[in-house]
């Protein structure tokens, strides 16, 4: 299935081009019509063009998409105007879901993964609404605006899973791997979209792992899906809006986490964060990090050397860490005092 087609479109001309424009529809192949405040208007099978005073150009009619792209593209304005991506990735516009996951580099906070369903007329909304890589959204407060029309226009067949903190830890002590729990969580929110899409054909999300990580984790309900990767997914619309989705529910999370422990935990992993994480030891004792960072992360040992605590401080759970970190550990003595590297 292919996007609907756009029935009207508006163009700000300046004078060269302006007068492109009416040399064109003085032709043959054009009837003219009259149009108040116009400087010329005529018409064709299906499109209705009319030149304004103003210079503003305004295409109508069920072939207006077809006009602009043959004609007022290369012969008026001398360029590409219009998204060709739907011409250049059909699938696109192929009903599927599209799956992301937000917090897997933040010390803080949860992992959140979101699924979203599109088809042909949602993608033409997210296209209107820019949607895109939540990476490239400028700012938080831009984030959640555009979470918020993406909700509208998604209509609700779109899930956020929500991995918190403690859940996070212990599934971390269980699996012992990240890419493992990933997989758990786009299973999860894959059936449950399911649940609201049940004859959604195919899912798409990045390329994390094996592909068999998340055909394992299916259940009996998502073992048909068909299972796609790829590097750069996100450039794919419904990747794009279960991005947004879920860093948007993040965000959110880790809000509410600093208003609980009345400290500001940072995103990401930084020297800022390492200082959050030292304050929280020092008002509440190690046991905090359980229930607000995500403890497999080098950043714990440090806070906790910091602190004054070792990672035994953390119970049995919690010495599951990182395989960078249990590789320092097995590593020869350190000759210099220069601090390791990340």
């Amino acid at each position: 299935m292919n996007a609907p087609r756009r029935t009207n479109f508006v163009f700000e001309l300046d004078p060269p081009r302006q007068a492109r424009l009416r040399d064109e529809l003085t032709r043959e192949s054009y009837q003219p019509v009259h149009v108040p405040h116009a400087v010329i208007a005529a018409e064709r099978p299906g499109c209705r063009i009319v030149l304004y005073r103003s210079g503003r150009c305004v295409v109508q009619g069920s072939d207006a998409e077809d006009w602009v792209r043959f004609v007022l593209e290369p012969t008026i304005l001398g360029e590409a105007r219009l998204d060709y991506s739907n011409l250049l990735d059909p699938s696109r516009c192929q009903p599927h879901m599209g799956v992301d996951e937000s917090g897997k580099g933040d010390f803080f906070g949860p992992m959140v993964i979101a699924a979203a369903y599109v088809d042909p007329t949602t993608v033409s909304e997210l296209d209107r609404l820019n949607v895109r890589d939540s990476k490239r959204i400028p700012s938080d407060a831009a984030l959640h605006r555009l979470a918020a029309e993406l909700r509208k226009a998604l209509r609700n067949r779109f899930v956020v899973v929500p991995i918190g903190p403690e859940a996070y830890n212990r599934l971390y002590a269980h699996l012992g791997n990240v890419n493992k729990i990933l997989a758990w969580g786009h299973a999860r929110a894959i059936e449950s979209l399911l649940a609201l899409v049940p004859d959604c054909p195919r899912a798409l999300s990045d390329q994390f792992g094996s592909h068999e990580l998340i055909q394992q984790a299916l259940l009996k309900r998502g073992r048909k899906i068909q299972l796609d990767q790829r590097p750069k997914a996100e450039a794919d619309p419904a990747v794009a809006a279960a991005s947004i989705l879920a860093r948007a529910d993040f965000l959110t999370r880790l809000r509410r986490l600093s208003e609980k422990y009345g400290v500001a935990l940072p995103k990401g992993a930084s020297t800022q964060v390492e200082a959050a994480a030292i304050e929280l030891l020092r008002r509440y004792g190690p046991e905090v990090l359980w229930r607000t960072a995500k403890c497999h992360f080098q950043t714990t040992d440090r806070v906790l050397n910091a602190a004054g605590f070792s990672r035994a401080a953390l119970g049995p759970l919690g010495q599951v860490t990182s395989r960078a970190v249990r590789a320092r550990a097995a590593a020869p003595p350190r000759l210099d005092l220069e601090e390791p590297s990340e």
